[in-house]
């Protein structure tokens, strides 16, 4: 068993318990915290807040509220796969091998559990106890950045102003950095905010996690291509049939994964400017990179 099984092992149940206990914890309809439970309870990688995680492995830092905010992090992950599935965007009736959330509750209560769980996310992160004031507010500050319009939400709206046209390939690549990239970058970030990395090293994991970003959006949409259905838990080859700008579709299916192992590549060397040393970081990266979901 490697470190990163171990870790993952170890690591994604008490993620797991935290989403469980801010949801309980919520004041809000029976029917709304469900919808909401319902789709952080589906499962998935938990890749964000295992990469805030592993930055504090890396500095060798243990947090009491590192969960907590990995937490929040999977709560907007969450929100946006919620609102991606709608029939209004990408019209999908399976996510993580189960019913998409509208499909369960309808459009109107998907939305609302969406909304829910993006607002709810601020509040964790002002409820922190052993985080510092001046070091909180950089929290939300970056997390409103990552997942608004300057990260998440802006590159939705490129992505969704790009259908049935032919973009660039630095197009497509603005897309996700702010679709994809800002919100596991800010993943990163946060770690070594938590960890109260020097200037140089936060510089470093922002790069890391930009690259890495990066890679696993196109490791995404090889697997469109490549995955099944059943291996995905969601629904394969929908790219391809929605003539959707992919890496694929603008490289090639080759180029796609030159372009993917580049920054694979890009992101590791971005690690040894603060490290010699391979670990969980580096682990965590070829995950992204080799996965099959």
């Amino acid at each position: 068993m490697t470190f990163l099984q171990t870790f993952t092992e170890v690591h994604i149940p008490k993620i797991d318990q935290q989403l469980t206990k801010q949801i309980q914890s919520i004041n809000a309809p029976d029917i709304l915290k469900e919808a909401m439970n319902y789709s952080l309870a589906a499962g998935g990688k938990r890749v964000r807040p295992l990469f805030l995680l592993a930055v504090l492995d890396f500095f060798k830092v243990q947090h009491s509220e590192a969960t907590t905010v990995g937490a929040a992090i999977e709560m907007i992950h969450t929100y946006s796969l919620i609102h991606d599935d709608l029939p209004s965007m990408d019209n999908d009736d399976f996510r993580r091998g189960k019913l998409t959330n509208h499909k369960v509750y309808g459009d109107a209560m998907a939305i609302l559990a969406g909304d829910g769980l993006l607002t709810y996310s601020f509040g964790v992160l002002s409820r922190l106890k052993s985080v510092s004031p001046d070091n909180k507010l950089e929290l939300i500050q970056l997390m409103s950045e990552a997942a608004g319009a300057e990260g998440m939400v802006g590159g939705q709206v490129l992505d969704i102003e790009s259908e049935r046209k032919t973009i660039s390939v630095e197009e497509l690549e603005t897309i996700h950095i702010n679709k994809t990239g800002a919100l596991l970058t800010f993943s990163i970030v946060a770690g070594a905010i938590l960890a109260s990395a020097d200037a140089h090293a936060k510089k470093a994991l922002k790069d890391f996690g930009f690259h890495i970003g990066l890679a696993f959006q196109i490791q995404d949409d090889i697997l469109d291509i490549e995955g099944t259905t059943e291996s995905l838990g969601k629904t394969a080859g929908k790219d391809v049939a929605s003539e959707k700008n992919t890496y694929p579709a603008l490289l090639t299916l080759d180029g796609a994964k030159m372009k993917r192992d580049w920054h694979y590549n890009q992101a590791i060397e971005s690690l040894r400017l603060i490290s010699s040393e391979p670990g969980l970081l580096d682990e965590l990266a070829a995950f992204i990179v080799n996965r099959n979901k």
